[in-house]
Parts: C-alpha cells; sequence; structure tokens
C-alpha cells in the first residue's frame, strides 16, 4: 500500500461514517462497517481500477459491507442498541436552535424514507457523488438513480411541510 492511499483513505473516514450511520443508524455498527471497509480496502487496494474515484469504491465496499452484516443480523435475532439516548439541547443562541431542530426534523423525516430514497439523498446529497458515481455504487443504471432522486426530495420536503 502507498502512501497516496493511506492518507486518502484517511481523508475520507468521515465520510464513510457518515454513509455507514445513514445506512444502519447505530453509531457502534456504523464504526464497524466502516473498519470492515478500511480492512477490505487495504487488502484489495491492488485490483483497484485507478480511473474510478476512491471514495466510490469505498462506499460500494461499505455498502456491501452493510448487505453481508444485515443478511448475517437476520440469522442471529433481534439487537439492542444501548447508547441510543436523545441528547438535551443547550443554551445555544435563537438561530443555531433552529437549525438544529430542522437538522433533527430532516433526519427523523429521512427514516420514514423508503430505503432506497434514503440512500441516494445520502450518497448524492450529503456525501456529494455525482450521478454517475452513485449509480455505480448502487449497481443501477444513471437514470434510475435521477428518478430515485426526485422522488426522495419531493418525499423529503412533503414530510418536512416545504411546498
Amino acid at each position: 500500500m502507498d502512501a497516496a492511499f493511506g492518507d486518502a483513505l484517511i481523508r475520507l473516514l468521515p465520510n464513510l461514517r457518515r454513509y455507514a450511520l445513514s445506512l444502519c443508524r447505530r453509531p457502534d455498527l456504523a464504526d464497524d462497517l466502516v473498519q470492515i471497509t478500511v480492512e477490505r480496502a487495504i487488502t484489495h487496494h491492488a485490483a483497484r481500477d485507478p480511473a474510478q474515484r476512491l471514495e466510490a469504491w469505498l462506499f460500494r465496499i461499505l455498502r456491501n459491507a452493510f448487505i453481508d452484516t444485515t443478511r448475517r443480523q437476520r440469522t442471529e435475532g433481534t439487537g439492542v442498541d444501548v447508547t441510543d439516548h436523545p441528547e438535551i439541547l443547550s443554551t445555544d443562541d435563537a438561530p443555531l436552535i433552529e437549525a438544529r431542530l430542522m437538522l433533527a426534523a430532516t433526519r427523523s423525516a429521512m427514516t420514514r424514507l423508503s430505503p432506497e430514497q434514503e440512500e441516494i439523498l445520502t450518497l448524492v446529497c450529503i456525501e456529494g457523488l455525482s450521478y454517475a458515481e452513485a449509480a455505480q455504487v448502487l449497481d443501477v443504471p444513471k437514470g434510475t438513480v435521477m428518478s430515485r432522486l426526485s422522488r426522495a426530495r419531493l418525499a423529503l420536503a412533503a414530510l418536512l411541510g416545504i411546498n
């Protein structure tokens, strides 16, 4: 593994964790998924197509790890996340409180979307992947990404009461 690959991998860790959290909604599992992704990326970095963006390649590995983990959990039974507690807002300025409330409402609304809609919003709107890169991560045509994104944006706006 060369130093440039390692540096790029380290720079993308926050993005990987955000995407993992959007998929599983559990910080402990998200950390595990990121670790699995990094391990697989290091193991198979020589097989990566250099023409493909590293970020898209890593997101694809993470998504596949999530799918593998989900399948494995179906046979393990139901787990309980003991660290999932709501946080109390501190006394902040009004704009900061409003921004936090809007972010919380958006997060909540995104969880009510279909998994496909939530995933496409996360990849394109939060992680900044192009339509082509998102299509590659999801293994669907670019047109499917565009239509899913359009429907997801409309559904999210409706859930938030935005016209």
